[in-house]
C-alpha cells in the first residue's frame, strides 16, 4: 500500500466523463417509480471470487498465487407517507497471498448510507442523508518512505501499519435538496457536516487530524450525484459521486472527493466479471488523487 499517487487530474476528468456523459438511452428500461403499496423494495446480493495458480518444476517460470474476495451490498427503499427512505450497504474483504509472500489485504470496504426524501414537492426534495465508511482490518504500506510519513518512525524493508478500523473512519450528515426525477440518476446539493475519526494516535497525523484530535469535524457544502443503470442486457453500471467542501477551505483546496464506479457484466445468474474504479481526494491526507481499480470474476447471487 502506497501513500502516495502520481497520477494527474486529468485521469479524474476523464473518468468522470465515461461516467456522466453515458448516453440516457439504451435498450433496458429505467427501475419503475417506487409506490406505498409496493412496500419495501429489496436488492441484496453476495460475491465470492477465487483464483489460484501452483507451480512446481514448471520450466517456463510462474508465481504461486491465491487470492480470495467475499462480499455482500444491500439496498431498501420504501415510500410512506410522502417520505421515501433509502437504505445503502456494502461489506467487502479480500486477501492475496503470491510466491513468499505474506498475506495481504486486498481490498476493505464498509461502507452505510441512509437517505430520506420528503416527495410531497415533486422532483425537488427536501432531504435528509448521512453516510458512514470505514474498514474492517490493518493496512500496511509495504514501501514505505520517510517522507510519506513524517510523523511515524519509518525503518527501511520492514512494513508500516497506516490503518485500521475507525482509523480513519467518516461520517458526514447534511440537510439540503435532492432532484429525483424518477429515473435512473439522483442528485443532491445541501448543508452538511463531516466527522473523521481516527481512534488509533500514532495515526492522527497521517489521515489530517492532529495529534490529539481524535475527531476532526468539519463543516461545508455537500453534494452527490448518484446513477445506477442497465447500460445493456447484462451489463449494469453503478456511480456514486460524493463531494464536500469545508468553509475553511473553499479558497485554499479543491473538495474532498470519493468517486466509485463499478461495471458489472452477468455471464448468467450466478456469474458475473466485476471492474471496480475508485477515485479519492482529500488534501488534508495528502495533495494527489488516490486511485484504485479492482478485476474480479465470481459467483454472485441474490440473497432477496
Amino acid at each position: 500500500m502506497s501513500r502516495s499517487s502520481r497520477s494527474p487530474w486529468c485521469f479524474l476528468i476523464l473518468l468522470a466523463l465515461l461516467a456522466y456523459l453515458v448516453p440516457t438511452e439504451s435498450r433496458a428500461q429505467d427501475e419503475p417509480p417506487l409506490t406505498e403499496e409496493e412496500g419495501w423494495r429489496r436488492a441484496l446480493t453476495g460475491q465470492l471470487s477465487f483464483s489460484q495458480a501452483a507451480y512446481h518444476s514448471w520450466q517456463e517460470g510462474g508465481l504461486n498465487a491465491l487470492s480470495l474476495t467475499a462480499g455482500t451490498e444491500g439496498r431498501f427503499a420504501r415510500l410512506r407517507g410522502g417520505l421515501k427512505q433509502t437504505h445503502d450497504a456494502r461489506l467487502a474483504f479480500g486477501v492475496v497471498r503470491q510466491d513468499t509472500l505474506d498475506l495481504r489485504k486486498a481490498v476493505d470496504v464498509i461502507r452505510y448510507a441512509f437517505d430520506l426524501q420528503y416527495t410531497g414537492t415533486g422532483a425537488f426534495r427536501p432531504t435528509f442523508a448521512t453516510e458512514f465508511r470505514t474498514q474492517f482490518a490493518a493496512g500496511f504500506d509495504y514501501n514505505p518512505k520517510p517522507e510519506d510519513y513524517p510523523s511515524l518512525v519509518v525503518a527501511p524493508g520492514v512494513r508500516l501499519k497506516v490503518s485500521g478500523f475507525f482509523a480513519p473512519a467518516v461520517w458526514t450528515q447534511s440537510v439540503g435538496v435532492t432532484y429525483d426525477p424518477g429515473r435512473w440518476y439522483t442528485v443532491r446539493l445541501g448543508l452538511g457536516v463531516k466527522e473523521t475519526f481516527v481512534l488509533i494516535e500514532r495515526l492522527r497525523p497521517v489521515h489530517g487530524n492532529a495529534p490529539d484530535e481524535a475527531v476532526r469535524l468539519q463543516a461545508g457544502l455537500e453534494a452527490l450525484a448518484e446513477a445506477r443503470k442497465e447500460l445493456f442486457e447484462g451489463v449494469l453500471w453503478r456511480s456514486r459521486l460524493t463531494l464536500f467542501e469545508a468553509f475553511n477551505q473553499l479558497n485554499s483546496a479543491a473538495p474532498d472527493l470519493v468517486f466509485e464506479n463499478l461495471l458489472q457484466l452477468k455471464g448468467n445468474d450466478w456469474l458475473s466479471t466485476n471492474l471496480e474504479l475508485v477515485a479519492l481526494y482529500d488534501k488534508d491526507v495528502i495533495d494527489a488523487v488516490q486511485l484504485k481499480e479492482v478485476l474480479s470474476v465470481g459467483v454472485t447471487v441474490a440473497i432477496l
